[in-house]
């Protein structure tokens, strides 16, 4: 079964926004809640990246690459990135797996790799 991550479309303007918001940021018209999910695009662009080398205990790598990466539709989404080399501008592609394991639970997030 593929994961997603869903942006939230206003029923009102159309606007689409991620991270979900309960008033709509382009109208500021609608009631709360009232969005439809849609799922977020796979593709986009690299705008920054950075390592993180200290880790807490619940990773198990040593050092972790982040990146924000703008998306198909303008909307932009902070992920882990699995490129050995990574450069700003470069296309990339997202699929949503388990970024961090802690005792018995399993948190998914979006990972990108060169598309």
């Amino acid at each position: 079964m593929r994961r997603e991550i869903y942006a939230y479309r206003c029923r009102r303007c159309d606007a689409v926004q991620y991270p979900f918001r309960m008033v709509c940021k382009a109208c500021r018209q609608n009631d709360f809640f009232e969005f439809d999910p849609v799922p977020l695009p796979r593709r986009g662009t690299l705008l920054t990246f950075t390592h993180v080398h200290n880790l807490p205990l619940d990773f198990a790598v040593a050092r972790l690459g982040l990146g924000i990466v703008e998306l198909e539709n303008g909307l932009r989404i902070t992920g882990q990135l699995d490129v050995a080399e990574p450069k700003i501008g470069m296309a990339v592609e997202g699929e949503v797996e388990v970024v961090r394991r802690a005792d018995y639970d399993e948190y998914h997030g979006m990972v990108f790799r060169a598309a």
